[in-house]
């Protein structure tokens, strides 16, 4: 007698009623979805969480992580879902979705006192962590070159940017995303403008890790750092909150997002880097090091 069929369910996707628990290992934190995300956990003290942009992976951090660990902080980066080395899930690949497996990253680890560090989408990641999360384990946050408080144009951001460009990310990702990176890791780094002396290895490095995040994840996540509105979000950052960003960021535009978002933060503060682009861990890595660990000792 044949079984009547039952409707397939991914490995990753509990059963409806049976939430899953966290686990962990050395270097990955399984969420209550079922989610494997990667991280990387260097040295000793005060905890710094960093969450980086898209396409990339928490190895976009690592000046930053290598410079601190190296002056008495515990540095811990993950890989977003779908990007790196975490699943690479169909479902899940939504704000919300990503600050409640950050959530979960700190809780698994059982971090306390924690400075969060976010860049482009990542920031946004950082801001929607509180706005969910709350502040109750967190010391401060910094946002760099972030997508805060809403990236693209809307009604209630008429001078964002506007929507035709994201779709030409969309096209660009569907068509040939490999091309579309190499292309984009110029204006990425400022590497378009006269006078500037380009790295082939950055390039590389943008690249490769762009290809590490599934098709799905680059697709989904361009809609979630363009049109996710985080007003509210940055409005319950009661932290110290260090802002910084360039001024000649040619992806995340300066007067759309960090000067908005520094005045809805209650402890705000803008930095800006005269010239700087949008790739500031690699391009500005040693004034960005040095003004992370002063704020870190502040």
């Amino acid at each position: 007698m044949r079984r009547p069929s039952r409707p397939f369910r991914s490995p990753a996707t509990p059963p409806k009623g049976h939430a899953m628990t966290i686990t962990r290992t050395s270097n990955t934190v399984t969420t209550r979805d079922g989610t494997t995300i990667y991280f990387t956990d260097w040295g000793h003290g005060p905890a710094v969480v960093f969450s980086h942009g898209w396409p990339l992976q928490g190895d976009a951090w690592e000046d930053q992580m290598m410079f601190l660990a190296e002056h008495g902080y515990r540095v811990i980066a993950h890989d977003r879902r779908g990007h790196g080395r975490s699943s690479k899930t169909w479902h899940g690949n939504h704000m919300n979705d990503y600050a409640d497996d950050l959530a979960q990253v700190i809780e698994a680890l059982d971090l306390t006192d924690v400075t969060l560090v976010g860049h482009s989408t990542g920031g946004g990641e950082v801001a929607r962590y509180v706005g969910r999360h709350g502040t109750g384990r967190v010391k401060g946050a910094v946002l760099v070159g972030a997508v805060t408080p809403q990236m693209g144009q809307s009604d209630a951001n008429p001078n964002g940017v506007p929507m035709a460009v994201f779709d030409g990310i969309r096209q660009g990702v569907k068509a040939d995303r490999a091309q579309f990176f190499k292309d984009l890791s110029g204006p990425f780094y400022g590497f378009n403008r006269d006078g500037a002396k380009a790295s082939q290895g950055m390039r590389d490095t943008f690249w490769l890790q762009g290809m590490q995040c599934s098709l799905r994840a680059a697709y989904e996540c361009i809609k979630q750092f363009s049109e996710t509105d985080f007003t509210e979000d940055l409005k319950k950052m009661t932290v110290p909150t260090l802002v910084i960003h360039g001024d000649d960021d040619q992806i995340v535009p300066i007067d759309t997002t960090a000067r908005r978002a520094v005045e809805l933060l209650p402890q705000g503060r803008l930095l800006v880097y005269e010239g700087g682009s949008h790739g500031l861990a690699y391009t500005h890595k040693d004034r960005l090091n040095a003004d992370l660990l002063a704020f870190l000792r502040s």
